[in-house]
């Protein structure tokens, strides 16, 4: 019999999964987490059930400190207030909460991504006249800005991560203060609002961090990739020198607990 605790294998668990368990594994015990739909929702349910059972999730759409039986389809499904201390709404979750200082982990994801964290949700292209225009901000720079710590959960293509995003919605940790122009670190541009920032991203290839100059490297590596395979699949330069290893697999036990208990249907896995 395979023991919970034990890592799966290469080829018994899905690329989703490993995101997800990741996630899940940057959630501390005891974290206020603000959660968007997805990939953040499997994440912030798997850590209640395993390392951080005392978090406490913040749903965008104002339901605060919920224990759902399974899955939501989105921060709006009245499934999110289950066993919540509050059910309340946008006013709630982003000034009542996010805005006050209480939010320590915000997960987000974007479109393009540079190396210093700042993430693009906006446009591909000029702005005035975008080959491409997305959805737009709604919540994401806001959460970025309020956390303590920002999770970026993103897939990893080429175009996708450049020296320069094409539209900055949520700034990393150096940005172009404005009217100037000028680059300049989060914390001087923010001044007394200052909290934190953007701590990893985590694509389907690998984990990445920031160091001490605000500057993306690579942490680890998933399994059947290389850091070059990595490195290659990034615009920028990305440092590979401070890799630790390959990001640690699924556990057979978090398996089980993300297709039994988090999302028994399949709402978000496969």
């Amino acid at each position: 019999m395979t023991a919970k605790n034990e890592l799966c294998k290469p080829g018994e668990y899905k690329a989703i999964d490993l995101l997800a368990v990741a996630a899940a594994r940057e959630v501390n015990d005891g974290d206020i987490v603000f959660a968007g739909t997805g990939l953040p929702m499997l994440a912030i349910m798997l850590a209640q059930l395993t390392n951080a059972p005392n978090a406490v999730c913040i749903y965008e759409a104002g339901s605060i400190d919920g224990r759902p039986i399974d899955l939501p389809t989105s921060v709006g499904d009245a499934r999110c207030a289950y066993q919540g201390s509050i059910s309340a709404g946008l006013t709630e979750s982003f000034y009542g909460q996010l805005t006050c200082g209480y939010v320590d982990l915000g997960f987000l994801g974007g479109a393009e991504i540079d190396k210093y964290g700042n993430v693009n949700t906006t446009v591909v292209g000029d702005y005035a006249s975008p080959s491409k225009r997305f959805t737009g901000s709604g919540g994401n720079p806001d959460i970025n800005s309020y956390a303590r710590r920002t999770v970026f959960i993103m897939v990893q293509e080429k175009r996708r991560f450049k020296e320069n995003v094409d539209y900055i919605t949520s700034p990393g940790w150096r940005l172009k203060k404005w009217p100037s122009g000028e680059w300049a670190t989060r914390k001087e541009v923010y001044g007394k609002y200052y909290q934190g920032g953007p701590e990893a991203v985590i694509t389907n290839m690998g984990v990445f961090r920031f160091d001490e100059e605000g500057i993306m490297y690579l942490d680890t590596v998933h399994p059947g990739y290389t850091a070059e395979q990595v490195k290659d699949n990034c615009s920028f330069d990305l440092n590979i020198s401070r890799v630790t290893g390959e990001t640690k697999p699924p556990t057979y036990g978090e398996i089980e607990l993300l297709y039994t208990r988090v999302d028994p249907e399949g709402i978000f896995l496969p």
